[in-house]
C-alpha cells in the first residue's frame, strides 16, 4: 500500500502548500518592481536585510508603523476589486511615519485568508506594490497565510508593516509647535480608509447596491467611489520638510481631524479651523445627509477632505504651500494654531459650510 505523501494529507485539511510556493512566485517581480537603495535581498528567505547607510543615512533614527485598511476589505471584497486596497494598506503605514519627518525605507505585508484564491492576492499585491512605489519604499517581505476554518469563504484580512528613518536632528516631534503656526490641509482623495463601518451601514440603509451609480459621484459605482485609495503624501510632505519650516504634520485618520491633531501639538495648544477654508467633497455631505450626521460627529469621524494636516511657522507658510502645490498637494489655510488649555480642535462655520 503507497503512504499518502503528507502535502496531500495537507491539501485534503485545506492548505495547498503547492499553490502558496506558486503565489510567491507570481509576487517576486511584483516585489522586485520596488527596489530601491539599502534593499539587500530578494523575496523569500526567512528575514529581509535594509543597510540604512547605504540609503544615504548618517545617523539614522528608525520610525515603524503597522496598520490595516479596516472593513473597507468587505467593499472590495463584495464588489470583486481587489486592486487597490493594496494602496491604501501601504498609505496607511507610510503617511504615519512621514509625520515623524521619516522616509519610507521598506515595508511587509501579511495576507490571510481561508483559502488562497491566487487571481484574488495577486491584485492585491500589485496595489501594495504601487503603493510602495509611490511611496518609494521598497517590499522587502512578507506573510501569505491560508487558515481553513478561520475566515468565511472568500474573504480574506491585511496587515502592513513599514520602517522609515530620519536624521536624528531632523525627527518631528511637535515641540516646535508655536501659538500662532499656520496650519494647512491636503486635500483628500475621499473617504481614504476610515470609517468603513458607518460607511457600509449608511450605504445598506440607502437601499443601495455597490454597482448602482454613486449619488455623489455620478461618473462612478457605489462600489468603485468608495474604494478610491487613500492618497500616499510621502514625497510631497517630505520635499516640504528639507525644506524647512515645517513643525509638525498629523495624519488624519480614525477619530477624524478633531482627535488626529491634537497628537502632534504640545500640552497647551490647540487649533482653531475655519470650514469654509477648504471644500468639503460631496461624498461627505451624502455621509453626512444620509446618516444623519451633526457636524461634530462628522469631523470626529471622517477626514472631511483633508488627508494630512501640516503646521508651519507663518512667515513660512506661502513658501511650503508652493513647494506643495509644485508635488501635486492641493494644500488649504484651514486654521492656525492658538494657545489652548483644553489642548482641542475647534472648528467654525460647519453650519454654513457643511449644510446639507
Amino acid at each position: 500500500m503507497r503512504t499518502k505523501d503528507s502535502s496531500d494529507a495537507y491539501a485534503r485539511a485545506g492548505v495547498n502548500i503547492a499553490e502558496g510556493e506558486a503565489f510567491v512566485g507570481d509576487i517576486k517581480p511584483l516585489a522586485e518592481s520596488t527596489r530601491r537603495k539599502g534593499m539587500m535581498e530578494g523575496l523569500g528567505g526567512f528575514g529581509a536585510l535594509f543597510d540604512p547607510k547605504a540609503a544615504g543615512f548618517r545617523d539614522p533614527i528608525l520610525v515603524a508603523a503597522t496598520d490595516g485598511v479596516g472593513t473597507k476589505l468587505k467593499v472590495a471584497i463584495e464588489t470583486g476589486r481587489h486592486d487597490t486596497v493594496g494602496i491604501d494598506l501601504v498609505a496607511m503605514c507610510v503617511n504615519d511615519l512621514v509625520v515623524q519627518g521619516a522616509e519610507p525605507l521598506f515595508f511587509l505585508d501579511y495576507f490571510a485568508s481561508g483559502k488562497l484564491d491566487r487571481s484574488v492576492g495577486v491584485g492585491v499585491l500589485r496595489g501594495i506594490t504601487e503603493g510602495c512605489r509611490q511611496a518609494g519604499c521598497a517590499l522587502i517581505g512578507g506573510e501569505t497565510a491560508e487558515m481553513p476554518g478561520m475566515y468565511a469563504a472568500g474573504d480574506y484580512d491585511l496587515a502592513g508593516f513599514a520602517v522609515g528613518a530620519v536624521e536624528r536632528e531632523q525627527a518631528l516631534t511637535g515641540r516646535d509647535v508655536r501659538d500662532g503656526d499656520v496650519v494647512l490641509g491636503l486635500s483628500s482623495t475621499g473617504v481614504h480608509s476610515n470609517g468603513y463601518s458607518l460607511v457600509r451601514r449608511t450605504v445598506a440603509d440607502a437601499g443601495l447596491a455597490w454597482d448602482e451609480p454613486a449619488p455623489f459621484a455620478n461618473d462612478k459605482s457605489v462600489g468603485e467611489a468608495f474604494l478610491t485609495p487613500t492618497r500616499i503624501y510621502v514625497k510631497s510632505t517630505l520635499a516640504a520638510i528639507r525644506a524647512g519650516g515645517v513643525h509638525a504634520l498629523a495624519h488624519i485618520t480614525g477619530g477624524g481631524l478633531t482627535e488626529n491633531i491634537p497628537r502632534v501639538l504640545p500640552d497647551g495648544l490647540g487649533v482653531a479651523l475655519d470650514a469654509g477654508a477648504w471644500p468639503l467633497p460631496p461624498v461627505f455631505r451624502w455621509l453626512k445627509a444620509q446618516g444623519g450626521l451633526n457636524a461634530a460627529e462628522l469631523a470626529r469621524t471622517y477626514n472631511c477632505g483633508i488627508g494630512m494636516v501640516v503646521i508651519v511657522a507663518p512667515d513660512q507658510a506661502e513658501a511650503v504651500s508652493t513647494i506643495l502645490a509644485g508635488q501635486g498637494e492641493s494644500a488649504h489655510r484651514i486654521g492656525r494654531v492658538v494657545a489652548d488649555a483644553a489642548h482641542s480642535v475647534a472648528i467654525a462655520g460647519t453650519d454654513a459650510a457643511w449644510a446639507v
